[in-house]
This record gives structure tokens, C-alpha cells and sequence, in this order.
């Protein structure tokens, strides 16, 4: 049996700062993240979705010159991100609901879109697709193939799901956006799987 996809909220508010002490700053995911910067114009917008704390991937993205906006359910992790960036826009939203009305250049979500279930995940993307400015790209870590298992943060079990990457295709090509990068459990960035797409922009 999986963990409840509706207690995530609650989880990541009881575990914050379990969650942030142990999150490592190793940044073994700067390969990924330099691919993402070099199709985004210099100082762009990126929306950093499930920003959590804002280490290390927001900090990364802050310190590479993008303008970063946060956004999080849970209110414990915006506070620390808030305590180290208190200029920064850090905002409350459930990514399963997004309607910011902005565009951005770039989406990153990096381990939080995992936390969606199947029918979720296939509504999320076409939102995120509305998101962004035309050429805008997108960067999120999901599963190796289709599935649902059980994580955990801190002391407690936590939802994770993927679908398959075919469907990731489909749905990402319906929404206006082309698949451009897909690693399956990738050796060199601690094993996540990782999909990166772009969106057709007026010469694409």
C-alpha cells in the first residue's frame, strides 16, 4: 500500500526542518541545472515549484542571476526560505491548483512534482505549459516508468508516483511542449530521473 498522496502537506510542515537539515548541498544536480540556465535568457523568471526551503536549488538559480520566484504548500518551508531571502517572492500554492496568471522562463520542479498522483501529474503539466513564455523550458525530476511507491521524509512515509515516459511525451506535445531531455535513474545526478522540455516558441 502507497502513503496517502493527500498528506503531503502536512508532512513537509511537521518535518521542515528535519527535512532541511538533511537535505544534502552536494549539488550533484548542477549539471542539469547549467543545461536548464544556457535556454534561458540571461537574469529571466524561473518559477521554482515545491521550492521547499530554497536549498539548494533556488539558491543555485538565485545565485546564477535568475529572478526566482518560490512556491511551496508548505508555510514551514516558505519560512526558511523567507529567513535566508527575505526580499525574495516566496508564495503559498498547491501546484495541483496553479494559477498564478504570469509567465515564466523557465519552471523548475525538483523533487516535489513526484509527490503528484497520475491524474494530477497530467493536469500539472499542461498547467505549467500555460506558465511559461514562449521558448520558456521546463525541468522536473519524476520516476524511471509508470508507478506508484512509498518514500519518506524525516520519520514519516511519504506518496511518490510516476508515469511512464512515453506518457510524458504525449502529454507534454499536446500541452505546446517538446520533450528535449529524458534520463532514467540518471548515475550521475544521484540517480534521479530526470525529464527536461521546451516550449515552441515563435520560431519553433
Amino acid at each position: 500500500m502507497t502513503a496517502d498522496p493527500d498528506a503531503i502537506a502536512g508532512i513537509y510542515e511537521r518535518q521542515a526542518r528535519a527535512w532541511d537539515a538533511a537535505r544534502t548541498r552536494a549539488l550533484f544536480e548542477a549539471a542539469w541545472l547549467e543545461r536548464f540556465a544556457t535556454i534561458l535568457p540571461p537574469g529571466g523568471r524561473v518559477l521554482d515549484l515545491g521550492c521547499g526551503a530554497g536549498e539548494p536549488i533556488a539558491r543555485w538559480l538565485i545565485e546564477a542571476g535568475f529572478r526566482v520566484t518560490g512556491v511551496d504548500i508548505s508555510e514551514a518551508m516558505l519560512a526558511l526560505a523567507r529567513g535566508r531571502w527575505p526580499d525574495g517572492d516566496w508564495r503559498r500554492a498547491d501546484m495541483r491548483h496553479l494559477d498564478l496568471a504570469e509567465r515564466f522562463d523557465g519552471i523548475v520542479a525538483w523533487d516535489s512534482f513526484f509527490h503528484l498522483t497520475p491524474d494530477a501529474q497530467r493536469a500539472c503539466l499542461p498547467a505549467m505549459a500555460r506558465h511559461l513564455s514562449p521558448g520558456g523550458a521546463i525541468l522536473v525530476t519524476v520516476g524511471p516508468d509508470a508507478n506508484e511507491v512509498t518514500g519518506t521524509v524525516g520519520d514519516e512515509p511519504v506518496y511518490h508516483a510516476s508515469l511512464s515516459p512515453a506518457d510524458y511525451a504525449r502529454i507534454l506535445e499536446e500541452a505546446g511542449l517538446r520533450l528535449t531531455a529524458f534520463i532514467a535513474e540518471d548515475p550521475d545526478c544521484d540517480r534521479h530521473s530526470v525529464l527536461m522540455a521546451r516550449s515552441r516558441g515563435p520560431d519553433r
